[in-house]
């Protein structure tokens, strides 16, 4: 699922969710999502949830619990995000969150209100 959300403040963007196998650290990890944002033109100028051309976001990895200043896995606010638990429920349902439960048990707390599911694009 992808999901297209609309803050009142920021033009309509759409949400997606990922799942991989990697060697790097988490550290190392988050160093290359930020390295394809920044080729995409994303510049972090401080502002926080602000307009953006990519924002790729470490929600989990694997089962571990990182706090660190850089760092913060499960991804803080990850329980309550529908644009991120409704599309993680459709490819991990029943995905343990390291201290929250599974996918789906939070999915219960969380509205779908403000999102939009896009249609299907066939593969070619």
């Amino acid at each position: 699922m992808v999901g297209l959300g609309v803050p009142a403040d920021q033009p309509a963007y759409i949400n997606a969710v990922a799942r991989l196998e990697t060697r790097l650290s988490a550290e190392a990890l988050l160093d290359a999502l930020q390295a394809i944002e920044a080729r995409h033109g994303r510049v972090r100028s401080g502002e926080r949830w602000g307009p953006r051309t990519l924002d790729l976001d470490l929600l989990l990895y694997g089962d571990a619990r990182i706090d660190t200043p850089r760092l913060r896995v499960p991804h803080p606010g990850i329980a309550e995000r529908n644009f991120v638990l409704y599309p993680l429920a459709e490819i991990a349902p029943e995905l343990e969150i390291p201290g929250l439960g599974t996918v789906r048990e939070r999915l219960t707390q969380c509205p779908s209100a403000e999102l939009e599911r896009l249609a299907e694009q066939k593969q070619i």
